[in-house]
Formats: C-alpha cells, sequence, structure tokens
C-alpha cells in the first residue's frame, strides 16, 4: 500500500532533506498518500514524493516550564 512511506509522518513534524542540507529544517504541512509538502527554512514549499526520498525527522524539542500548580 503506497500509504506506508509517509505513515509516521503528520503536519507539524520537523523534518531535513537527506540530499539537501542547504533547504534547511522544514516543517511538514501536509500528507496525503505519498505526497509530503514541506516548508523548508531556505527553499520554501516543496512537494517530496515519499516513496523516493526519505525525509529524516528530527526530534521535537523539549518543553521547558514551571510546574502546572502555579507553585
Amino acid at each position: 500500500m503506497s500509504t506506508r512511506f509517509a505513515s509516521h509522518l503528520e503536519p507539524g513534524d520537523r523534518v531535513r532533506h537527506p540530499s539537501q542540507p542547504d533547504w534547511g529544517m522544514g516543517q511538514v504541512q501536509s500528507v496525503i498518500d505519498d505526497r509530503v509538502t514541506v516548508n523548508f527554512e531556505h527553499a520554501g514549499k516543496v512537494l517530496i514524493n515519499a516513496r523516493l526520498v526519505a525525509l529524516q525527522v528530527q526530534p521535537r524539542p523539549s518543553r521547558t516550564g514551571g510546574s502546572q500548580d502555579g507553585a
């Protein structure tokens, strides 16, 4: 099934293109079947065929902050 290539991606994920490091960090905008739309820092919005390109998912930054109880 074609959706297996991009099934691990979701909007908001941070990714890098393995053969285009100069594009910088990208944020996934949409995922439809094998088509992933990514907005890259230095290349703008790019449509990626996930069958051909294995985008490198970057870890989400950890959230830091105080406790939720207001103490």
